[in-house]
């Protein structure tokens, strides 16, 4: 799914959509019905001036008979008091006897009905007529013209279109602004994640104090991080005990068989119980510097390291080992400066190029590259040994974690989580992938 599209489908995106159609049917719905308001009350009022002036006729017709009404009748069409008055007066047949109207069905009852229709001689103009049944069965009408109401209406109805679009235009600059507001209430959690989750296990939350949803989400998200802490500062205490305890009882047991094997007549059990605690040893070691590692804050304002000169430092540290299995090394790094604990960097680069030596084939080539791109350094260690399935590229980060095949190979099981460990602590990031054949370990580093 491309970016706009994701974009429209977020919350915020949702959020505004929602509020501006709210706001636009809350207009809608209180303009149609102002506008059926006004319509019923000036159609109200023009039955009202035109049932009097019926009523003044029928007053004449009943007084005075027929002809004084047709008398009155052409004296209203020829001078007319009101331009938009409408009068006729209509035979059985339908025929206009007095005035102009429109083909009519007489009405057969006594009672007076009101019709509606358009003066072809007037434009079009729309005719509100009250048909009034004579005693003769004669029928006279009596309408008015709607000419000023009309226009009122559209000239309502053209500003209210008006009022729509700026109705719309501020319902969206509302929804924008409502879902800005929520999306910058979250930030704070989002921001305060992003940071616990790179090793900032201190940082909380901000509270603003207002007790509202936002504030009471901060304030259990702030809990659970508490509880967080407290259950990894309870476990790096115990593996650090754990490890210091029995760390001090190894040593003593190593320098015993040692002392041993000086005394008595060589025996490959004295020396491989010798082997075995010494690797003990050096997981105890190793398992402590990931726990200092972990325990510290990530490097915002860090030094500068010439990242160059360190891989020429451990090359030159890991050369005689891998001459004696014919092994090349191959430095490709250009000149490049990160920001960071040159200690820990150089314990990177130990442990990436002990693995490669470690499980490359004689007669092959270790290769280590490095390029700088915009505001970060990557870095490129590669074999070519039997690489990482796919499926374990993201297991083997973890601790102790050792693929079946690599079982016989000396080594603790940590190097590649304290690589992460570390990569985390530089605000980096670390890729596996297959270097066909063999396996390429990415580390992407900020550029000082």
């Amino acid at each position: 799914m491309s970016a706009a599209p994701a974009r429209l489908l977020s919350t915020s995106a949702r959020l505004a959509l929602a509020v501006t159609v709210s706001f636009l049917l809350a207009f809608a719905l209180l303009g149609a019905g102002v506008y059926y308001a006004v319509s019923t009350l000036l159609t109200a009022d023009a039955r009202e001036v035109v049932r009097a002036d019926a009523a003044g006729l029928a007053d004449i017709y009943r007084g005075a008979g027929r002809a004084p009404l047709i008398a009155e009748l052409r004296d209203r069409l020829a001078a007319p008091d009101d331009p938009d008055a409408v009068y006729a007066l209509v035979d059985r047949d339908g025929r206009a006897i007095v005035g102009s109207a429109p083909p009519l069905s007489v009405p057969r009852s006594a009672a007076p009905r009101w019709i509606v229709f358009r003066d072809r001689a007037d434009g079009g103009t729309r005719v509100l007529a009250r048909l009034s049944p004579l005693d003769d069965g004669e029928t006279l009408l009596t309408g008015l013209r709607t000419r000023s109401q009309d226009g009122f209406l559209a000239m309502m109805l053209r500003t209210a279109l008006i009022a729509l679009l700026v109705a719309a235009a501020l319902g969206a600059l509302i929804g924008w602004l409502t879902a800005r507001w929520v999306s910058r209430r979250l930030q704070s959690l989002d921001l305060t994640a992003a940071r616990v989750g790179a090793g900032e296990l201190a940082l909380r939350a901000r509270l603003d104090g207002s007790d509202d949803a936002f504030d009471r989400l901060a304030h259990r998200f702030n809990a659970m991080l508490d509880r967080i802490e407290e259950l990894l500062g309870g476990v790096r205490h115990a593996t650090d005990h754990i490890a210091h305890d029995l760390r001090t009882p190894l040593t003593r047991l190593r320098n015993r068989l040692d002392q041993l094997r000086e005394r008595e007549a060589p025996a490959p059990e004295l020396d491989a119980a010798i082997a075995e605690t010494d690797q003990l040893l050096q997981s105890f070691g190793a398992l402590l510097r990931l726990a200092r590692i972990e325990a510290q804050p990530p490097l915002h304002d860090a030094p500068a390291v010439d990242l160059q000169a360190l891989v020429g430092d451990v090359l030159e540290l890991y050369a005689p080992s891998a001459a004696e299995r014919r092994i090349a090394l191959r430095d490709a790094t250009e000149p490049a400066s990160v920001r960071g604990d040159a200690d820990q960097l150089f314990q990177l680069l130990v442990n990436l190029v002990d693995n490669a030596v470690k499980f490359a084939p004689a007669d092959s080539e270790v290769e280590l590259t490095s390029s700088a791109s915009g505001a970060e350094v990557r870095l490129q260690v590669r074999d070519h040994g039997p690489g990482i399935p796919v499926a374990d590229r993201e297991r083997v980060l973890d601790r102790f974690v050792r693929l079946e095949t690599h079982r016989g190979s000396p080594g603790t099981g940590l190097g590649l989580s304290l690589v992460r460990a570390i990569v985390l602590r530089h605000e980096g990031r670390i890729e596996l992938s297959d270097a066909a054949p063999g396996l390429r370990v990415c580390i992407a580093l900020p550029r000082a």
